[in-house]
């Protein structure tokens, strides 16, 4: 018996450790909200995108809808951006959207709204297109098409929404802000 009490705090030790790596993730949330802040990383945003994509949106007054496929997300080491790259397709105009006919790139800052409960793109930018199918460059039709889409996604459609266990974790703290430091897209909270 007097040995069972001397383990006893030992194996309470070993059971809060095990709870903590099984919720590592949560642990992880909690322990940036005692600094002030939420961190995500972009394995976060890309799993979310996955889940939302592919999807269309109708360009031109409906002449023709972007197919945007296979969002593939970055924060290049030292860049305070967030990096999308996309496929697309394109349809009308007398092209079939199932098939990616080219992709381009767009960088941008964040914003976290906080009616929606949603990070979105903060004055995106047009980094790069290649659309073959336009000889390889970008003409006026493209870039109306693209920034078209670009200007409705940056203010309709998230990168990433905030899960139940992320709005436990900001209770009913206010986001100061939201930026990209060290690789990690993070929102920052009210003292």
């Amino acid at each position: 018996m007097r040995r069972l009490r001397s383990l006893l705090p030992s194996l309470a030790l070993c059971a809060f450790a095990a709870l903590a790596l099984a919720g590592c993730a949560t642990v992880d949330k909690v322990g940036a909200l005692v600094a002030n802040r939420i961190a995500f990383d972009t394995e976060d945003l890309q799993a979310y995108l996955d889940r939302q994509y592919p999807r269309d949106y109708a360009q031109l007054g409906g002449l023709a809808s972007l197919r945007i496929l296979e969002p593939r997300v970055a924060i290049p080491e030292g860049d305070n951006a967030l990096h999308l790259d996309f496929d697309v397709g394109i349809e009308g105009l007398g092209m079939r959207g199932e098939k990616p006919v080219g992709h381009f790139a767009v960088a941008s800052g964040l914003r976290y709204d906080a009616a929606r409960q949603a990070i979105y793109l903060e004055e995106p930018t047009l980094e790069s297109a290649d659309l073959p199918l336009l000889g390889g460059r970008m003409n006026d039709t493209g870039r109306e098409l693209i920034n078209g889409w670009l200007r409705d996604y940056a203010r309709a459609d998230p990168v990433y929404r905030l899960s139940p266990e992320d709005l436990k974790a900001l209770g009913s703290r206010r986001v100061a802000g939201t930026l990209i430091e060290n690789g990690k897209i993070v929102i920052k909270l009210d003292r």
